[in-house]
């Protein structure tokens, strides 16, 4: 008998040594476990979908009529302001500007013929040998002349602006994408865009809030500077947290009448890696990650003293003559673990974390405390 008795009495000791299972003897109230409530500075932040957008984007597209000759870049790689992209058939273009400039040294010729004939015919006038009619004609000859000279020249800076237009340049530092027009095509203004460059580093992410959201940031950051006091990260596609950090730039000036949103724009670094490559990619889709530059006292408990029914969230809390008593609360920014109480909780309080399938509401307990960090969440049933 002692040999069979001896591992029950075992069992039971240990079943009474926990406190979130044990009964006082003679049905005492119900043993738990309980935290303090207590206030732990939390880095607020707020999640929102966003897409990444290039600050610079440029639609490359020829300005003459011509054969495209030369593509003179790699697609998919990276480019400088002023690279020569494209380059179109120029011979053309070169003839014409050498006859905009053989009609420029004619009409200079002819301006010079008439600068003289005007010197003479003035001359005469003077010395009564000529007539006044004379020296009329020749002076509205040389203004006629000058004003060929100056159309001349007009017509050859054109000439020249148009052979310029054959080498095609980047007006950006930033990526090339695919060429839309293979070389051996007439191309002209008619025919679209050859290829498109976008701008790499920094890059722009935009991402909708809505106005009640926006409101309410607002008023949290009122007291720490505003948005200047938002910090702005990235949750990329695999779930990863992107390395660097932004800042919110700009809140536009029009709210969607459909979803009532406002679109945000931040401004965040994107440098390349080793190898080259860079982690953001023009219109990519990512998770955009606001984050409080300063951390706030707000109170803390862990996740598993919060009940939910049909009129929201509560926890036990057990007073001075360890009765417990239901308590509503709200709960801020959440984790799995952590629940961050916005209203309800005093610091201080203690609060019945295990044992709560057991505890009835304005009912004596038992309470021992617990190590909040290894709380488990208890059976509600």
């Amino acid at each position: 008998m002692l040999r069979v008795a001896a591992p029950v009495l075992i069992a039971a000791l240990l079943v009474a040594s926990s406190p979130a299972s044990a009964q006082m003897p003679g049905g005492g109230p119900p043993a738990v476990g309980t935290v303090v409530a207590v206030p732990q500075p939390i880095t607020e932040s707020t999640e929102i979908n966003g897409r990444v957008q290039a600050i610079g984007r440029v639609d490359l597209t020829a300005r003459v009529n011509a054969f495209l000759q030369d593509q003179l870049f790699v697609e998919g790689a990276e480019v400088k302001k002023g690279d020569l992209l494209f380059r179109l058939e120029q011979p053309p273009f070169e003839a014409d500007v050498e006859a905009k400039r053989a009609a420029v040294a004619q009409a200079e010729a002819q301006l010079d013929y008439a600068d003289l004939a005007l010197a003479r015919a003035d001359q005469l006038v003077k010395t009564s040998a000529g007539s006044q009619s004379t020296a009329d004609n020749a002076r509205a000859a040389q203004r006629t002349a000058a004003a060929q000279l100056r159309s001349a020249k007009a017509q050859l800076t054109q000439s020249e602006i148009n052979l310029g237009y054959t080498e095609i340049r980047s007006p950006i530092d930033g990526r090339i994408g695919r060429i839309q027009v293979t070389v051996g095509n007439v191309v002209g203004a008619s025919s679209g865009v050859l290829a498109t460059v976008v701008s790499q580093d920094p890059i722009h992410v935009v991402f909708p809030i809505s106005v009640k959201r926006l409101l309410l940031l607002r008023e949290q950051l009122a007291t720490q500077g505003g948005f200047d006091a938002v910090r702005l990260r990235l949750r990329l596609p695999d779930g990863r947290l992107y390395g660097e950090v932004g800042k919110l730039q700009f809140v536009d000036i029009n709210v969607a009448r459909d979803t009532d949103s406002i679109i945000l724009r931040g401004l965040i670094a994107n440098p390349p890696k080793p190898g080259g490559d860079r982690e953001l990619t023009n219109d990519e889709m990512v998770r955009v990650v606001l984050e409080n530059v300063t951390p706030r006292e707000l109170m803390t408990i862990p996740r598993a003293a919060v009940l939910t029914d049909q009129q929201g969230d509560y926890v036990y809390v057990v007073g001075d003559k360890d009765i417990a008593q239901p308590r509503r609360v709200k709960l801020g920014q959440s984790t799995a673990d952590t629940a961050v109480i916005a209203s309800g909780l005093n610091g201080g309080e203690r609060v019945v974390v295990e044992g709560l399938q057991r505890v009835r509401p304005n009912a004596p307990v038992a309470p021992s405390p617990i190590d909040a960090s290894v709380a488990k969440p208890a059976s509600r049933g």
